[in-house]
């Protein structure tokens, strides 16, 4: 057994399920020590479809991350994403407790309550309460409150829910699995630890982890989230629209994608071509290169023009001095880059995970940036020596709050 405690974490996508086993070092870091990887298949749009396949992905993924790592997996940090999560921007305020009205630890748990108590429907839940920045006593901008003396104590958050029964079948998949929940928290949130820097988050930036059917979207300005969404295609999207239009399977259109793809057809030699067999032909006929690129393009277009309303709806247009940062398996598309500059008009660049040590050669490519940010958030998250002392363990789904204020103060 490791002397220091182990995380472990889950990133259910609808390609693949990931599984990371990180062993906490005395330094407050993260060694990988387990890694498992299983397809999947029982997902649509981030949202479950089919339990039975879920669960046998799941784990499977676990069973190969424990097998490298020689430990079990009793219980995981599990990313979710998918078209029904929603957010909102809330504000709380309270007169600030004490004689001497100096800002407590309580203080601030209560005015994150406070914001908390919006109206939403009884079809949804609350993932994630997460303070932005605190008002003490008008004065705006304060990052942390604790200590300062006040009458009055606000705090800006962003709201994140989602769907009760997708969050119920999610969680149901891993438990089938034999894994309990340790949070279930929102993937591109996960995700951001381990590509954006805090430079990224203060100049203002648009994160894009491009999945297999969903492209998740997260805006952080001022140094904290502001705005998230999921967009409902990714890089599956582009490999059916070749196979639609080239009359060839899944796994054929797949390979053509990576092989032969580019979003920016300019750049493809315009008299290469390429042989296809397409479904019930014996003969292969002639694509060119720039007719395939062409498919890719018009789908890149797309989600990229997805990416400019979450923008436009986050009220940050021309706020990003960081630009976009993509990440995920569909980030991988030769030419992403060059399309996303040309349609969101500010710089672009691909990021693979960083953060981790221990067998990160494995794991340092964006398909893993979800699962990587998972076992940073984790560790952020991890009760210290003290508060486990105190009797404090990590809470179970529905009661984050202490765990919202260690990892999540701006």
């Amino acid at each position: 057994m490791p002397d220091q405690p182990v995380l472990v974490a889950i990133d259910i996508g609808t390609t693949k399920v990931c599984v990371l086993i990180g062993e906490l070092t005395a330094r407050g870091g993260v060694d990988v020590i387990g890694i498992g990887q299983a397809p999947s298949d029982g997902l649509r749009k981030g949202v479950v479809i089919d339990i039975d396949r879920t669960v046998q992905s799941v784990a499977n993924a676990v069973e190969a991350a424990e097998r490298l790592s020689g430990l079990k997996v009793r219980s995981a940090f599990v990313g979710i994403s998918g078209s029904h999560i929603g957010s909102q921007n809330s504000r709380g305020m309270i007169a600030v407790s004490g004689h001497r009205h100096d800002v407590s630890r309580d203080d601030t748990l209560r005015a994150i309550e406070a914001a908390r108590a919006v109206t939403i429907p009884n079809t949804r839940e609350i993932l994630h309460v997460i303070p932005r920045g605190y008002v003490v006593d008008g004065q705006e901008g304060v990052r942390d409150p604790i200590g300062m003396s006040a009458v009055r104590l606000e705090v800006e958050t962003h709201i994140v829910t989602a769907s009760s029964t997708s969050v119920q079948n999610l969680s149901k998949c891993v438990q089938r699995a034999g894994v309990e929940i340790d949070e279930l928290v929102l993937a591109p949130l996960a995700t951001a630890e381990s590509v954006l820097t805090e430079e990224d988050r203060e100049l203002g930036v648009v994160l894009a982890d491009i999945g297999g059917d969903t492209t998740d979207v997260a805006i952080f300005q001022d140094g904290s989230i502001s705005h998230c969404a999921t967009i409902p295609m990714g890089g599956r999207s582009v490999t059916a629209d070749l196979g639609i239009v080239l009359r060839v399977t899944p796994d054929v259109a797949e390979s053509v994608k990576f092989k032969y793809g580019s979003a920016v057809p300019l750049e493809v030699d315009p008299d290469e071509v390429l042989q296809v067999t397409s479904i019930g032909e014996d003969t292969a006929h002639g694509v060119t290169r720039r007719h395939i690129a062409e498919i890719v393009e018009s789908r890149a277009n797309e989600i990229f023009g997805f990416v400019a309303k979450e923008i436009e709806a986050a009220g940050a247009t021309n706020r990003l001095q960081a630009g976009l940062v993509l990440t995920g398996g569909g980030s991988g598309l030769t030419g992403a880059t060059r399309a996303a500059r040309d349609q969101l008009g500010m710089s672009a660049r691909v990021v693979a995970p960083t953060g981790l040590g221990g067998l990160v050669d494995r794991v340092s490519t964006p398909p893993y940036a979800a699962a990587s940010g998972l076992l940073l958030w984790g560790a952020r998250n991890w009760p210290t020596e003290d508060e486990r002392a105190g009797g404090r363990a990590l809470e179970g789904v529905g009661d984050r709050l202490g765990k919202i204020f260690k990892g999540l103060m701006p």
